[in-house]
């Protein structure tokens, strides 16, 4: 499967919330780079940060554009965040429920069609500016 066919069923099953699927787009190895924070590897590594995340928030991402090299190994995509907090993060302003509207976006390595890595960037002033208020 192309990058930009990849990336786009990454994200079809992000906004489906089908975890299923979306862990089966991933590399056994995947890498994944935290909008700063550290790295983790591993399928069960990111499933473990996947689940913390669907806790705290719910987001949905639109506007999405993806781009990607000619040989279909690496890949971009900007989007946006239209989110709610949930529950509060370790760290982070208290969750009331607040809403936000963020752009971001991410840098993807395709390897055998699927993403063995991953790194994602958003304003986290930003964010924190819109639920913290």
């Amino acid at each position: 499967m192309p990058a930009k066919e990849t990336i786009r069923a990454y994200y079809d099953a992000f906004n489906r919330q089908d975890m299923e699927a979306f862990f089966d787009l991933l590399h056994e190895d995947v890498i994944h780079d935290i909008n700063q924070g550290g790295r983790q590897v591993g399928k069960d590594t990111f499933r473990d940060f996947m689940a913390h995340m669907n806790r705290s928030y719910r987001e949905t991402l639109t506007d999405i554009v993806i781009m990607s090299n000619d040989d279909g190994t690496r890949g971009a995509a900007e989007f946006t965040v239209n989110g709610q907090y949930l529950a509060t993060d370790e760290g982070l302003p208290e969750a009331n429920g607040q809403t936000y509207v963020l752009p971001a976006g991410a840098f993807f390595e395709i390897r055998d069609g699927k993403v063995a890595r991953i790194s994602n960037t958003y304003n986290l002033n930003d964010w924190i500016a819109q639920v913290g208020a």
